[in-house]
């Protein structure tokens, strides 16, 4: 679905003598792919099936310049992209409507965890997981930053135990970071950290460049030294102007200050109040984003910081054996917690599983530097 946005700004964007625009679906299921056929540049696979005919009256059935997909399609992107519904329509070689859904953008969703699973699962069997992240929180509140590095094969609950946390102390004054590393952008510089800035400053699509900047300024009152907003602005792809000039700088100097001016905005946060920091799948990190991370491990243990780090097996951080850093491996549930995890799923306790908090319950963190809510309003967040 991201393949097929770029691809519609990409058209668009083509010089030709009449503008150009192309019509795209996409369905999702199971097809037969035969012998080739064609010759030279038109060879393609020979591809049929009930999936690609659905796939083609979609396009068919799609105005210029837009997406749209299956109900096949949708169910499997949870809230990763806004879409609208176009009801069920009728299609040819089909007895049945089909639903169809228009595909707007991606939805600024930055936690898979969150747009691919639901809200309600429960945690089940990651007791001591827990009550080990909420000691280490206890001491990093008190001024003695700790490091915990969660590490399990994909799907076995590193989000869900991340998220049991911060429920668990969303009462007490915090400030609340999260960077999401992404398969699709370990080769884009600092990636975790420009969306973080982006969602805390509060960016919006229809946003001007001046809006973003003032927003980015706003975010950055505190902490900042001459020339950071400057760097931070270029860092986010934004023409700072005669307001913030690039500064003139080698590459290497550029990035060391950069990088610099994102440890001092840590280190000003973490004078307001303590930090929770968590860094999700770090396999996908991309190497100056790396570089940054080594740094803010060495300084986190003198601020109140938790940082809570999550990765997969194959990846091996050199962190481990520092003095504030903590290692926990997620095994697979045993079968008994297997079994109570499904009867919760799927209702067999009566719904008495997990309660709901209400919609006035308190809370006093920071969500991502981009909201301060006090009691009594609900949490608001913009992570």
């Amino acid at each position: 679905m991201r393949a097929g946005l770029a691809l519609i700004d990409a058209v668009a964007g083509l010089e030709a003598p009449e503008p150009l625009n192309v019509r795209l679906g996409i369905a999702t299921g199971l097809v037969v792919v035969g012998d080739l056929i064609g010759a030279g540049a038109a060879q393609e696979r020979g591809v049929v099936g009930e999936t690609p005919n659905l796939a083609a009256r979609l396009q068919a059935l799609a105005r210029p310049g837009t997406l749209v997909v299956a109900d096949s399609t949708r169910r499997q992107i949870g809230t990763l992209f806004e879409i609208e519904d176009l009801g069920p329509q009728p299609l040819a070689g089909f007895a049945e409507p089909q639903r169809a859904w228009r595909v707007v953008g991606e939805s600024g969703v930055a936690s898979r965890f969150e747009a691919l699973r639901s809200g309600t699962t429960p945690l089940v069997g990651r007791d001591e997981e827990l009550e080990l992240l909420l000691r280490r929180w206890q001491q990093a509140k008190s001024g003695e930053g700790r490091v915990v590095l969660v590490s399990g094969e994909p799907g076995i609950g590193k989000s869900r135990l991340t998220a049991a946390l911060s429920a668990h102390i969303e009462s007490e004054p915090h400030t609340r970071l999260r960077y999401f590393c992404s398969p699709h952008d370990q080769d884009s510089a600092l990636y975790p950290f420009i969306g973080q800035l982006e969602r805390a400053a509060g960016f919006a699509r229809d946003d001007t460049a001046t809006m973003k900047l003032d927003k980015l300024e706003a975010l950055l009152d505190d902490g900042a030294e001459p020339g950071d907003l400057s760097l931070l602005a270029e860092m986010l792809s934004l023409s700072g102007g005669e307001r913030f000039p690039r500064l003139d700088l080698s590459p290497q100097r550029k990035k060391e200050r950069t990088l610099a001016a994102l440890l001092r905005q840590l280190q000003a946060l973490a004078r307001r109040q303590p930090i929770l920091m968590i860094f999700e799948d770090l396999h996908w990190i991309d190497p100056t984003s790396r570089e940054v991370l080594d740094l803010m491990v060495e300084r986190v243990a003198a601020l109140p910081v938790l940082l809570v780090v999550t990765y997969r097996p194959e990846f091996q951080p050199h962190w481990v054996g520092g003095s504030q850093v903590t290692v926990i491996a997620l095994n697979r549930l045993g079968r008994s917690e297997g079994t109570t995890l499904v009867h919760q799923l799927a209702g067999k306790d009566g719904g008495k599983s997990r309660q709901t908090p209400t919609s006035d319950s308190k809370s006093v963190v920071r969500e991502d530097v981009g909201v301060q809510v006090s009691p009594p309003a609900p949490v608001k967040s913009i992570s």
